[in-house]
Formats: structure tokens, sequence, C-alpha cells
């Protein structure tokens, strides 16, 4: 599954339409990251780890579930 930063997602729509996976869509984080202090960057990763769980296994296990 791709992981871009939202700059990114026309171009990345694009080259899947293009591949024949119009249907592929990645998850987009806010761009820039290359000048983001780590800390910075592991708050992005976090705000969409559900998603990225969410699409890779089609489900969420919740905290509450899990117990």
């Amino acid at each position: 599954m791709p992981i871009a930063t939202d700059v990114f997602r026309s171009a990345a729509r694009a080259q899947a339409s293009a591949l024949g996976r119009a249907d592929l869509d990645a998850v987009y984080v806010p761009h820039p990251i290359q000048d983001q202090l780590p800390e910075e960057i592991e708050e992005r990763a976090t705000a969409v780890l559900d998603t990225v769980v969410e699409r890779l296994t089609g489900a969420i296990e919740t905290e509450s579930q899990a117990a």
C-alpha cells in the first residue's frame, strides 16, 4: 500500500490509474517531511497508523476488543 505526502495525491492517483489500479488509493500524510524532527514524523505516522492497519487487514482491533 502506498504512503505518500499529500502534495503527491494527484500524481499518485494518476499513476495508479495508468497502471490499471484506479481503485488503489494511498494513505497521505502532511507535506513536507524532509525538514521534520523525528518526533514530528512519528506523530504523522501515528496519525495514519489505524488507516494503514485497516487497509492491510480489513479491520482494526481496538483495545477494548483485545481485552
